[in-house]
């Protein structure tokens, strides 16, 4: 029979506790939530039983998080360890980071905020032990990029790798620059991520520093695994072909492309679906928005939209035909509604081509 998760939410605000003890409750896995008001109860239980989590304030009196934490480092050196916290200061970041923790993450307060907080729990409570960044964490460093840039930080990483030393800069969540040796930009974050393991710092965000790398965190991540995939196969199949789809596919490097969905028409599941966890949602969610953008222009009488544009905080979606075939595409935050909808009519004359 499976063992449930357990989860330990220490926070000294009660009101607090009962809060973020519901919203994990909701956590696919229906893992097992204990509480606890203090840092001395919480080392108390984790002595007592196995946990897979810790969840810890860092404003706490007499014990603070930093100090529970340097507790736990050395007791229970594979727990999972996450700060949840209403500072907004990244020296306080910066040294929760180099305690070894998984994730440090601002108090959400919207519902997207604590929908994005709940995927990256549960992504923790899911990962396997293995070799990694950040000591016995077993975190990769795409981990690491994605964490930062899921929360819109601002930061410098610098990652050493036994001689080799890369740094990457992010800014609000993108990616600007990356560097390593020589090399610059893409080809520089590229060569970076191909370090197996290694250690990471970070260092204060440099927002001013020049742009080198124009396509979206998602994009170029995506890119970067399809290329290490194809590396892998064909260092199995030395017959197959040269090259990888990531870099010559003309789709990929579409500035700010986030996913890329294609619906035919009788079939449930999307045709193709690039960089997307819940692609038959997605799918279910596009076909009905499109049937009601249909559905007004046949009362405006002015005939069904040839591309439909959405703005939004996180990011942009566009969606089109192609003859019965529609997509649904999403696109950096950052692009305007014109770009999308010019970059989505591309794309998808691109795939239909």
């Amino acid at each position: 029979m499976e063992t449930k998760q357990k989860i330990l939410l220490v926070d000294d605000d009660p009101d607090l506790l009962d809060m973020y003890r519901e919203i994990l409750r909701q956590l696919p896995g229906k893992p097992e939530i204990q509480t606890a008001s203090s840092g001395a109860r919480a080392i108390a239980l984790l002595e007592s039983e196995p946990y897979r989590m810790l969840i810890t304030d860092l404003k706490m009196p007499r014990m603070d998080g930093l100090q529970l934490l340097s507790v736990i480092r050395r007791k229970h050196p594979n727990l999972r360890t996450v700060v949840l916290t209403a500072l907004k200061d990244e020296q306080f970041r910066s040294r929760v980071y180099a305690q070894g923790v998984d994730l440090f993450w601002q108090k959400p307060g919207t519902e997207p905020e604590i929908a994005m907080f709940r995927d990256c729990i549960q992504s923790l409570l899911e990962r396997e032990d293995s070799g990694g960044f950040r000591g016995v964490q077993s975190k990769s460093l795409v981990d690491i990029i994605q964490i930062e840039c899921l929360s819109q930080s601002s930061s410098v990483l610098r990652i050493t790798n036994g001689p080799l030393v890369g740094k990457i800069w992010i800014d609000h969540g993108d990616l600007l620059d990356a560097e390593a040796g020589n090399l610059k930009g893409e080809e520089a974050f590229l060569h970076i991520l191909s370090w197996k393991s290694g250690n990471f710092e970070l260092l204060p965000a440099e927002p001013n520093h020049p742009r080198a790398i124009h396509k979206s965190s998602n994009a170029l991540l995506l890119e970067t695994a399809q290329a290490f995939d194809e590396a892998q196969v064909n260092d199995s199949h030395p017959e197959a072909n040269p090259g990888t789809r990531a870099t010559t596919d003309p789709i990929n490097q579409l500035d700010g492309l986030e996913f890329f969905t294609v619906l035919e028409p009788g079939q449930s599941k999307p045709t193709e679906a690039r960089n997307i966890e819940n692609p038959e949602q997605l799918a279910a969610w596009a076909r009905a928005t499109l049937k009601r953008f249909h559905a007004l222009g046949d009362k405006l009488q002015v005939g069904q939209p040839d591309t439909v544009v959405g703005l939004g905080a996180k990011g942009n979606v566009g969606m089109t035909y192609q003859g019965e075939i529609e997509f649904c595409i999403g696109w950096r935050h950052s692009l305007s509604a014109g770009e999308v909808r010019n970059s989505t009519k591309k794309a998808a004359a691109i795939w239909a081509s």
